[in-house]
């Protein structure tokens, strides 16, 4: 543990910057100031426009585009309000440029002083692939949206979301194979019902990016029935042309599987607490168990709220994050009873 506190230092805070880019990129989204920056370049857009003209440049290259020709043309859209959706996107981007430095230099420098042993390298070497693929898959959803349709695709949005919390997920899990060098003795039952409500709760957070990218949380906000007191609204099967489609690219589909599937979650960590009552545990085991509890059921409410308020910025990026500290406890929770 001494010996491989820096190490343990290094990926933790990679673990807190991923945290303030999901938030970042969560006002981004909820601001609806993603497609601002229309072009990408690693150097030249490090920092924003420094002069009247460099800005006047950047709002004519905007304008050519169509968030801005098919929406924000009708909404005596001024420089003002350009500079500020500008903002949240460049500092998203340079976040990401700050978590690419923060990994790349102290690895190197690991690597010279003979720090990481030769598991931890691989681990390491995976962590480098998974932050430049999530930079690539930025620019593939930002794409998206500058071609015709003012928006990005859904898809490429919950691909984006979801990648960066797998990619916090597996930073975490390589600190904490550090932390806890020593292996336990795995409850296998345990292990298998957290694996399960890990993957489901990976599937929930894929259908939270469809609802963010669909904007599918401005309809049916009631709870715990959809509009006009139904379980299941009639346009949920009526919006796109088959079943499937109706599920993944449907406002009111995306919403029924998010909404029902939060349930599963709930009901996930309920019967895994429930069943860990069974075994003789850790204290650690057992604090990260309560904790499950207590976070699943915060997001639940607050999963609601946002619903029922249609979406205000600060419950939506409350959810957002609470998704993330909840993904933070099931992988701790994992962790300690894999090994």
């Amino acid at each position: 543990m001494k010996t491989n506190k820096p190490v343990i230092i290094w990926l933790l805070s990679g673990c807190v910057l991923l945290f303030i880019m999901v938030m970042v990129g969560g006002i981004t989204r909820l601001t609806n100031s993603g497609l601002s920056m229309t072009d990408w370049h690693l150097v030249t857009d490090t920092f924003p426009p420094t002069s009247e003209q460099a800005w006047n440049e950047a709002f004519e290259e905007y304008k050519k585009f169509p968030e801005y020709q098919k929406i924000n043309i009708h909404n005596d859209f001024t420089m003002d309000d350009y500079k500020f959706i500008y903002f949240w996107e460049w500092f998203h981007r340079f976040i990401g440029r700050i978590i690419g430095i923060v990994f790349i230099i102290p690895f190197v420098y690991f690597l010279i002083k003979k720090k990481l042993d030769s598991e931890t390298i691989k681990k390491c070497i995976i962590l480098l692939f998974m932050g430049g693929f999530q930079g690539f898959l930025g620019w593939f959803m930002v794409k998206s949206g500058l071609i015709d349709n003012p928006d990005v695709s859904h898809y490429r949005l919950a691909l984006h979301l979801t990648f960066a919390f797998i990619t916090f997920a597996y930073t975490l899990w390589v600190a904490l194979d550090l932390i806890y060098p020593d292996r336990n003795e795995v409850i296998l039952p345990l292990r298998k019902l957290a694996r399960i409500a890990m993957v489901v709760l990976i599937i929930q957070i894929i259908y939270g990016g469809f609802v963010a990218g669909l904007n599918a949380g401005l309809i049916h906000n009631h709870w715990p029935l959809m509009s006009e007191g139904k379980l299941v609204h009639e346009t949920v099967w009526m919006e796109q042309p088959t079943i499937i489609k109706n599920l993944t690219e449907g406002k009111s589909g995306v919403q029924f599987v998010h909404r029902t599937m939060a349930y599963v979650v709930v009901g996930l960590i309920i019967l895994l607490f429930i069943k860990s009552r069974k075994y003789s545990l850790s204290t650690i085991q057992y604090k990260s168990v309560k904790t499950l509890v207590f976070f699943v059921f915060i997001q639940f409410i607050l999963g609601i709220f946002t619903l029922l308020f249609h979406v205000p910025l600060w419950l939506g990026l409350a959810h957002q994050l609470m998704a993330f500290l909840f993904l933070s406890a099931m992988t701790f929770t994992l962790h300690r009873f894999s090994k």
